[in-house]
C-alpha cells in the first residue's frame, strides 16, 4: 500500500518552498505520495497565537543568524541552488493561496504550485499584487486573468477557510507541516523523520 503524506503549506514560507524541493526525492526513494494541502498561514497564526520567526525571534541574540545558518546547511545538503530570499517578504498570500485551492479543485495544483513557488522564492516578486500575480502566472503558462477571476469564487474562499481550520484542529501551527495519518511533524528539518516514518508504515 502506498503511504500518503499530507504536506500542509503556504507559499509565504521559505521553509515550505525548501521542503517542496526535497519532496520529489523522498517520493522516489520511498514510493510514498505527498498530497499538497493549501492552508492560509495568516489564519493559522491567528488561530494559534503563533508569529513568524522574524517576529518571534527578533529580540533574541544570535537566533535569527542561526536560523539562516540552518537554511544554508539544508540548501547545501539537498543541492538547492535556485533559492533567493524574497525582498518583498512578508508577502500577503491570501490571493495566491486561494489560487492553490482553485487549482486543486480544477485538477491543476502541481503546475500552479511549481509556478508560484518559482515566483516567490526563485525569481522573487511581490506576489500579493494583482498585476504581478497575473503576469507571473501568464509567464508560467497559466491563464492569470482566469485564475484571478477564479479566486473570487465563494466556494474557493470558503474552501481555504475550511482547510485552514481543519489543519489547525489537527495540530498545525505553522508551515510546513506534515501528516501521516494522525502523526504530525513540523518544519523542513523533520523531513528525515517523515522519511523514516514512511519506511515503517
Amino acid at each position: 500500500m502506498t503511504v500518503t503524506v499530507e504536506f500542509h503549506f503556504d507559499f509565504g514560507s521559505p521553509n515550505a518552498y525548501l521542503a517542496h524541493r526535497v519532496i520529489p526525492d523522498i517520493e522516489r526513494r520511498t514510493g510514498a505520495s505527498f498530497r499538497y494541502v493549501p492552508v492560509l498561514l495568516g489564519g493559522v497564526f491567528k488561530a494559534t497565537g503563533n508569529r513568524s520567526p522574524g517576529e518571534a525571534f527578533a529580540g533574541i541574540r544570535n537566533k535569527l543568524e542561526y536560523e539562516r545558518l540552518e537554511t544554508e546547511r539544508f540548501r547545501r545538503r539537498h543541492a538547492i541552488t535556485e533559492f533567493n530570499r524574497n525582498p518583498f517578504f512578508p508577502v500577503n498570500t491570501l490571493r495566491i493561496m486561494r489560487g492553490a485551492v482553485a487549482a486543486d479543485l480544477d485538477g491543476a495544483l502541481a503546475s500552479y504550485v511549481a509556478a508560484v513557488f518559482h515566483h516567490m522564492w526563485e525569481q522573487p516578486k511581490k506576489m500579493d499584487e494583482l498585476d504581478v500575480i497575473r503576469a507571473a502566472l501568464d509567464k508560467s503558462g497559466i491563464d492569470g486573468a482566469a485564475m484571478l477571476a477564479r479566486i473570487e469564487d465563494a466556494t474557493v474562499k470558503q474552501r481555504l477557510i475550511a482547510t485552514t481550520d481543519a489543519s489547525v484542529a489537527r495540530g498545525t501551527f505553522g508551515s510546513p507541516t506534515f501528516y501521516i495519518g494522525k502523526e504530525i511533524w513540523f518544519g523542513k528539518d523533520r523531513l528525515r523523520d517523515v522519511e523514516e516514518a514512511i519506511a515503517i508504515s
